[in-house]
């Protein structure tokens, strides 16, 4: 019989014996995902045997854990108390089971990488690739933010996240590559013109948001002059207005090249000294697998090199 020194009692056991245990694993994947069909795909269960394991986790549990809104889910309150001490329940079992390493060749989980759009139009297709060759039964997911917040690294099934050093992160991070600030034009402007010539004669093309972008500020800084022509709501599509329509943008310099790929762009270098735009792997403080962790980490740098 356990005791109060061990942190156990005779009750307890007896009570856990009456549990299945094999529910644990898809309420955290329901409880992080806040969907039963993203959380069915994550563990490799079907919809309805997910559902029907949320029922019988909130018959067990005599509450409602996840409840459905027209935006999606939420948790209850309930839910939300018992995401840290499940998680930490999980991890320290699958120490003790002791799971052989990760192998990529064979593993089919869902591989879960959270970044901006345009962070990800950089990596992602790299990424994707490489997930492919390297992980052939595995699933890549990207998941886009425009700010991260606490949940984006610890409740939504994220593994690692991929954040400008300008972001705050509670947890520790590493510079996956460096970028920097540059001028994208027409390719039809003069091309005599340089850079802050560009920069105070076109039109600029500006994404839509009450908070602009810190090269703005040092040009309002400097009294350089200059007129926005045109605003849009999506990062990705001014490099495309730009090339297609006329004007001039401030973007990064890996988001730039990649769009010169797909449609004529004139880049040229920001004309004032500007602090590194670096991009930043945080990990998910609650992954636990060291070889999952490992691999992944050299598939990313692998995949953010210069082509």
């Amino acid at each position: 019989m356990g005791t109060e020194a061990d942190g156990s009692t005779g009750t307890d056991l007896d009570r856990l014996a009456s549990v299945n245990l094999n529910l644990l694993v898809p309420l955290l994947a329901l409880l992080e995902e806040r969907s039963v069909t993203r959380a069915a795909q994550r563990v490799g269960l079907s919809q309805p045997a997910m559902s029907h394991a949320l029922t019988r986790m909130r018959r067990l549990l005599g509450d409602d854990l996840l409840v459905p809104h027209r935006a999606g889910s939420t948790l209850t309150p309930r839910a939300l108390e018992l995401l840290g001490p499940l998680r930490s329940a999980l991890r320290q079992t699958a120490r003790v089971v002791n799971f052989p390493s990760f192998d990529p060749a064979t593993d089919q989980r869902l591989v879960t990488v959270a970044m901006t759009t345009s962070t990800a139009f950089v990596v992602g297709p790299r990424l994707t690739r490489l997930v492919a060759r390297r992980a052939p039964h595995a699933t890549l997911r990207l998941r886009t933010f425009t700010v991260p917040t606490e949940a984006t690294f610890t409740e939504q099934g994220v593994d690692v996240a991929l954040i400008s050093e300008g972001h705050f992160s509670p947890y520790p991070r590493e510079r996956l590559y460096n970028d920097r600030c540059v001028v994208a034009a027409a390719p039809d402007t003069p091309p005599e013109a340089s850079a802050l010539d560009l920069l105070t004669t076109q039109p600029h093309v500006v994404v839509d948001t009450e908070r602009r972008v810190f090269p703005y500020a040092l040009l309002e800084e400097k009294g350089i002059p200059y007129r926005v022509g045109q605003l849009s709501s999506d990062f990705l599509l001014v490099p495309f207005l730009v090339a297609r329509a006329g004007g001039v943008a401030l973007l990064r310099h890996r988001v730039a090249l990649a769009m010169q790929a797909l449609t004529e762009l004139r880049i040229e270098e920001f004309p004032f000294p500007l602090p590194g735009l670096g991009i930043d792997m945080v990990w998910n403080p609650r992954l636990g697998d060291r070889h999952f962790v490992e691999w992944l980490r050299a598939l990313l740098f692998e995949a953010a090199a210069p082509a």
